[in-house]
């Protein structure tokens, strides 16, 4: 079973307290090739971190949220990333059309895992679970 990391449990794990910590001593006992985030994640945390850069307002404050973002983009260096190609983009649409009341940004990584047959790992239960046949987990817990 592959699983799809949720950009929540990216940002917990990133974070390190206690539901971070949780998530990852699961994540220690699955093979690494079995762990993938998604385009979409790695979008909404660059989105995340220039913000921070740009509303930080001295470049002492920026140096901190410079070195966040270079972490990050670490972890999505060495991170299998699942894109949103054809077959996320046939799922998105077909869910889409469903008028499901989730945000766009969640819809399409629903999309991915759906089309990459992947477990989504996240904390969004409540709105993860009004997509059909999508398999959802919460690692923090």
């Amino acid at each position: 079973m592959m699983y799809l990391l949720d950009t929540d449990h990216v940002s917990l794990i990133a974070r390190g307290g206690a539901e971070g910590r949780r998530i990852l001593e699961r994540l220690t006992g699955t093979e690494q090739h079995l762990i993938a985030v998604s385009i979409i994640s790695y979008e909404e945390q660059v989105r995340g971190w220039l913000s921070e850069i740009s509303s930080a307002r001295t470049v002492d404050r920026q140096k901190s949220k410079y070195n966040e973002l270079t972490r990050m983009l670490m972890y999505y260096c060495v991170t299998p990333i699942l894109a949103f190609d054809d077959n996320a983009i046939s799922e998105y649409q077909r869910l889409w059309l469903m008028r499901l009341r989730i945000g766009t940004m969640d819809l399409k990584i629903a999309a991915i895992a759906l089309a990459n047959d992947v477990t989504l790992l996240t904390r969004n239960i409540l709105d993860f679970a009004k997509v059909p046949d999508l398999r959802i987990e919460d690692w923090s817990v």
